[in-house]
C-alpha cells in the first residue's frame, strides 16, 4: 500500500500503510523482538540474537555487562534505520513525527546522526566474537544505506541540497565518515564514494547562518579535504575562526556571538571544532593554538558535564533540542573515547555516568514504537518537546552519546570498576575536592 498520514496529537505520522501503528502504545521491547518487526532477512534476525547474548552472563555493574548493554542499545538505534535503507525502503517504512513538514529531511537527519555516533565502533572492524559480529553486520548495512541515499536511481535518495536543513546532516554524515576512514569510508565502492562526493558537494549552495551551522560547512570541507578533493577555504576556516572569537570561557562557546543555556556545545560545536582541527590545525600557528586550547576547552567540557549528572541519570532539562536526549553529552563521551578526560573524572567514572544518563533517557517507558523506532521526548513520549525542526530522524543524534564503545573492551574506560560519579560523592556526603574554573582565553 502508499503512504498515509495520519494526524496524532498535533504530529503527523507517516510511514507504510500496513506498518503504521498507533503512537500511543506501549513500545518498551527487548531488541531481539524489535529486530524481528525491523527486519526482512534473517541475518538481521541472528545479529539480534547477538546482541541480546552479549550480556548475558555477566556481573551487573561491571565493564563487560555495561559495554553489552551499550552494544544492546547500539543495536536497537541502528537496526531499523539501517535496515530499512539497504533495502531502499526507509521512506516507505520509517514513522514520521513532526510539528511541520519535514519530509524533504528526516531521512537523511536519520543517516547522518546514526553514523555519526557510531561510526567508532564500526571501526573496530570485526572478528569472531558476538560483538565483532555484530559490528561487522552493522557496517555492511551502513555501506548499503549509503549507497541507498546517494545513488540517483535509489527511491531513498535523499536531499543534500534544498533548503537549508542538509546542510546539517551533510555535515553529521561527514563527521561519522571521518570517524570511521576505514570500515565506512576506505570500504565503500568507488562509485559509491563518488555519489557521496557529489551529494556533500551540493550542500555547498547552502549559506550557514552566525551560529553553530558554520561549523557544518567546516566539517563538510575537511572530510573533501579528507578524501582528497579540492576544498573551500572560505567554508573551512570561517566556521573555525568565528568559534574561537566565540569562545565566552571556562570551556564553553557562544553559539554565535551570544551565550545560550543549552547543549549545543555538546551536540556541535566542541565535537566538530576539536576534530576539524586534528586535520588542519597544523596549517598555520594560530589554528595549531586553537587546537591546543580547544582540547583543553573540551576536557574542562566533560567535567562540566559529568557534574551534570544526577544519581538517577537526570540532568538540567535545559535549551532546546531536549529530545536529543542523551546525545547532550557526547563532550563527555567524546573526551572519554580520546582519553581527554579531566583528572578529576575517572574512566570508571564517566562510563557509570554516561550509562547512567542512556538508562535514564532511552528506557523510559513510551521512548520507542512498537517497530523500535524513537519517538520524540526526553524521558519517554513527549511531543511537545517537539520543535519544529525536529522529526523522528532527528532524534537519531542520541547515538553520539555511545562513542566510547570505540574503545577497545580492555580500555580503562571498560575495565575498570564502575566509580561512583561526582554528583553520587557530593550528594552521598564523600568530602571531594572543589571545582575550578578553566582561566585565560
Amino acid at each position: 500500500m502508499g503512504e498515509e498520514e495520519i494526524d496524532r496529537g498535533g504530529f503527523t505520522a507517516r510511514g507504510n500503510g500496513e506498518k503504521m501503528v498507533s503512537i500511543h502504545m506501549k513500545a518498551r521491547r527487548d531488541f531481539l523482538k524489535l529486530a524481528v518487526v525491523a527486519s526482512a532477512t534473517g541475518a538481521t534476525r541472528a545479529l539480534a540474537a547477538q546482541s541480546t547474548d552479549l550480556i548475558a552472563g555477566s556481573s551487573e555493574n561491571s565493564g563487560t555487562a555495561d559495554r553489552g548493554y551499550w552494544c544492546d542499545i547500539a543495536g536497537r538505534l541502528a537496526t531499523p534505520v539501517l535496515d530499512a535503507l539497504s533495502r531502499r525502503r526507509l521512506k516507505a517504512e520509517m514513522p514520521v513525527q513532526v510539528h511541520v513538514d519535514r519530509a524533504d529531511y528526516t531521512d537523511l537527519e536519520a543517516l547522518g546522526r546514526l553514523v555519526c555516533g557510531l561510526a567508532p565502533w564500526l571501526e573496530l572492524g570485526g572478528d569472531s566474537s558476538a560483538e565483532g559480529q555484530a559490528r561487522k553486520r552493522y557496517a555492511e548495512l551502513a555501506l548499503g544505506a549509503i549507497d541507498a541515499a546517494t545513488d540517483p536511481a535509489s527511491p531513498d535518495r535523499m536531499n543534500f541540497s534544498k533548503g537549508a536543513q542538509p546542510l546539517v546532516d551533510a555535515a553529521f554524515l561527514a563527521q561519522g565518515m571521518l570517524r570511521a576512514p576505514t570500515q565506512l569510508w576506505k570500504n565503500l565502492e568507488r562509485r559509491v564514494r563518488s555519489n557521496l562526493i557529489a551529494a556533500l558537494k551540493s550542500s555547498r549552495t547552502i549559506r550557514p547562518g552566525e551560529n553553530n551551522w558554520k561549523l557544518f560547512a567546516t566539517i563538510v570541507e575537511v572530510f573533501l579535504h579528507r578524501a582528497g578533493e579540492r576544498r573551500d577555504d572560505a567554508r573551512l576556516f570561517d566556521g573555525i575562526a568565528k568559534h574561537r572569537d566565540w569562545y565566552v570561557g571556562d570551556g564553553v562557546y557562544g553559539d554565535g556571538p551570544e551565550f545560550h543555556w543549552d547543549y549545543y556545545n555538546s551536540f556541535v560545536i566542541q565535537p566538530m571544532l576539536v576534530e576539524a582541527l586534528d586535520i588542519v590545525g597544523d596549517e598555520g600557528p594560530e589554528w595549531k593554538t586553537l587546537r591546543d586550547k580547544s582540547r583543553a576547552r573540551l576536557t574542562r567540557w566533560a567535567e562540566i558535564q559529568e557534574r551534570l549528572i544526577a544519581p538517577d541519570g537526570s540532568y538540567p532539562a535545559i535549551g532546546r533540542s531536549l529530545s536529543y536526549r542523551c546525545g547532550a553529552f557526547q563532550g563527555l563521551a567524546l573526551a572519554a573515547l580520546r582519553h581527554m578526560l579531566p583528572d578529576s573524572v575517572e574512566p570508571g567514572q564517566a562510563r557509570r555516568a554516561l550509562t547512567l544518563v542512556i538508562r535514564r533517557t532511552l528506557e523510559s517507558p513510551g521512548t520507542w514504537d512498537a517497530d523500535g523506532w524513537l519517538r520524540i521526548g526526553l524521558a519517554g513520549h513527549q511531543p511537545a518537546l517537539g520543535e519544529p525542526y525536529i522529526s523522528t530522524g532527528s532524534l537519531y543524534l542520541c547515538s553520539v552519546a555511545l562513542l566510547p564503545l570505540g574503545l577497545p573492551a580492555i580500555d580503562s574506560f571498560w575495565s575498570a570498576p564502575a566509580g561512583r560519579t561526582t554528583a553520587e560523592k557530593a550528594w552521598g556526603g564523600i568530602d571531594i575536592s572543589a571545582d575550578h574554573a578553566l582561566t585565560g582565553r
